[in-house]
């Protein structure tokens, strides 16, 4: 799949500025989407049922991943929603619910299920493939900052203070300061920055063109990593994005054929 493998996350200069008025071509990449043969089904795999969970990124919700739904749904996959309107709650508490989530999905379609997360959805894929090993078939993370969660450009940044702010002020349903150094989320940090299941395929894409992440916080040395072209927001409608899933899903469905297996 064009994979690139870096052995670790190299030194960035403070303040990083992502180009963050690439994201006004998000309308561009839905409409180069939807007039190519990807999207149309051309070579791509056919889901005969399989169980797909999608997890959308920061202040998103499930709607942000609307169009990837119905494009694999198409294709014969099983999807479900994350169930989340915004993605603003402390880290610990959103994956407990993901999980028990996950494990009624993997209970009512009897098998494991794979996991799609952008942005910071594709932090909690894995966290909740690192804890519940036994309900994940694979994570495709779309410009997830597992490496460094705070890499993003200054005005994101502002809006994570913000609700940082809130949620320490005790509104309900925030994550808060707490979350980043405190007790309620150490599990949690356990989780994205320890060892990865070696039997869990696990690929993620990431773009130089990112406006919103750090492209480099993207680099999971546990993942097979794929660039990508494409706007952050764009991850969810971009051509090049959904082409790569398409040979993600295939060689997920063929263990036989992963070529991100790594050594115990």
């Amino acid at each position: 799949m064009g994979a690139l493998r870096l052995p670790q996350l190299p030194h960035v200069p403070h303040p990083y500025l992502p180009p963050l008025w690439r994201e006004s071509r998000f309308g561009l990449e839905l409409a180069a989407l939807r007039g190519s043969p990807v999207y149309r089904g051309v070579d791509v795999p056919a889901g005969e049922g399989r169980a797909v969970m999608l997890l959308p990124g920061f202040l998103a919700g499930d709607g942000s991943l609307g169009t990837m739904t119905h494009w694999l749904r198409a294709a014969g996959y099983h999807t479900r929603r994350a169930g989340i309107r915004a993605n603003v709650a402390c880290s610990d508490a959103a994956c407990a619910r993901l999980e028990a989530r996950l494990e009624g999905f993997a209970e009512h379609t009897d098998q494991k299920v794979l996991i799609v997360g952008q942005s910071r959805g594709g932090v909690f894929a894995r966290a909740l493939a690192v804890k519940r090993p036994d309900l994940v078939a694979g994570i495709v993370t779309l410009g997830s900052p597992t490496v460094s969660q705070l890499r993003v450009h200054p005005l994101v940044l502002a809006q994570v203070g913000l609700v940082s702010a809130l949620g320490s002020a005790r509104v309900p349903g925030l994550f808060s300061w707490r979350c980043l150094r405190g007790d309620c989320c150490e599990r949690f940090r356990e989780a994205i920055t320890g060892p990865f299941p070696s039997d869990i395929p696990y690929v993620a894409m990431y773009s130089r063109s990112d406006g919103i992440v750090d492209w480099r916080s993207c680099l999971d040395p546990a993942a097979e990593l794929v660039e990508v072209r494409s706007t952050h927001c764009g991850m969810a409608v971009s051509t090049e994005v959904y082409e790569e899933m398409a040979l993600a899903l295939g060689a997920f469905a063929d263990p036989q054929s992963r070529s991100w297996a790594r050594a115990a």
